[in-house]
């Protein structure tokens, strides 16, 4: 009988899986590759987009890249998500999109049919978001030398004068907001990749959330942060928030969403809603004093019907998360270790 180890093998010699993860290892593959050989103030401030000051104008500029498995899933497709990917990120920094890229790695023998598809999902998705793809590039790899198609996109937009958004910016004291339930995504392509048979169509919730950003924006700009919790899921957000701002973060279990099915399949499998990938929500921490007004401006939004507070920073325990249970007990939130859910995005 062969045995395998469920967490992943530190220092290895060879990339893993784990390192695509969004957790320790990729954090690890960032601090002792990366940032060495990248070092410069901007890359620095480790945010989804680096925004830089060009001519009197604050522009941010983000870049991301697709392997999702399968191609198309309930609620979109490779194209779609690389969109709605690249404006989130620009967004997560107040940016309103202006532009996009892509770039498109393609194995020989891949259906014309399928590319027109995709194309036309890119196409349709940057439309409704009020962006341009202005730019790109192709290339084909021997077959075998691939798996259908990869995306890359990068994206340029503007920030607003004044606004300063960073993970390095939380205070105790602070609420956290979530803008609605979690794991809808990464649940959805689980589902459709292995085939299994459910009783309610999980969708994934990929958007857009720009224009969710502006209604918070129109409220208060006394925003400290804004991410979308991908690829590691809120967990591995919310630590990655308190070990820049050196603060501990409390979340309170009751009070995070997660939709019924989605919940059950987790259980079912043994993953944690935490840890699994979100495409179309975001945390937002803030004064508390604007808490109430930032949520009822979300709840007034399509894409924030379901936002909730669900925790606050705290100056006790820098560096970790914390969760109150539904039993009344505490447990540390570690960030993700491996890689749950593979090919996610």
């Amino acid at each position: 009988m062969k045995f395998t180890c469920p967490l992943p093998i530190q220092g290895s010699d060879r990339v893993l899986l784990g390192h695509g993860s969004g957790g320790t290892l990729s954090a690890a593959l960032l601090r002792d590759i990366v940032m060495p050989a990248y070092t410069n103030p901007l890359l620095a401030r480790m945010e989804d987009q680096a925004t830089l000051q060009i001519n009197g104008a604050s522009v941010a500029f983000t870049t991301d890249s697709f392997v999702v498995k399968p191609l198309f899933f309930p609620g979109g497709d490779i194209g779609s998500l690389a969109v709605h990917g690249t404006v989130n990120d620009l967004a997560m920094g107040g940016a309103q999109p202006l532009a996009l890229s892509v770039a498109m790695i393609l194995e020989e023998g891949f259906p014309i049919e399928d590319l027109r598809h995709i194309a036309q999902s890119i196409g349709a998705a940057a439309s409704a978001c009020g962006v341009s793809v202005v730019t790109g590039d192709t290339k084909v790899v021997e077959k075998g030398s691939g798996d259908g198609i990869f995306l890359n996109t990068s994206g340029i937009g503007l920030v607003p004068p004044g606004l300063n958004l960073s993970a390095a910016n939380a205070r105790p004291g602070d609420a956290v907001i979530l803008s609605g339930s979690l794991g809808d995504h990464g649940i959805a392509i689980l589902a459709r990749r292995e085939g299994l048979s459910l009783e309610s169509t999980i969708e994934s919730d990929s958007a857009p959330l720009h224009s969710l950003v502006s209604a918070i924006l129109a409220v208060t700009t006394e925003i400290r942060c804004m991410r979308d919790p991908t690829r590691g899921g809120l967990a591995s957000t919310l630590n990655e928030i308190a070990a820049q701002s050196r603060v501990g973060i409390t979340i309170q279990e009751t009070s995070v969403p997660v939709r019924e099915d989605v919940r059950g399949v987790c259980e079912l499998l043994g993953l944690d809603p935490l840890y699994v990938a979100n495409e179309g929500k975001m945390v937002a921490i803030l004064p508390p004093e604007h808490a109430d007004a930032v949520l009822a401006a979300m709840r007034a939004h399509p894409l924030g019907r379901g936002a909730a507070i669900v925790g606050t920073v705290t100056s006790t325990e820098p560096g970790l998360v914390l969760q109150r249970t539904a039993f009344g007990t505490r447990r540390v939130v570690m960030m993700l270790a491996g890689d749950q859910l593979p090919r996610i995005c």
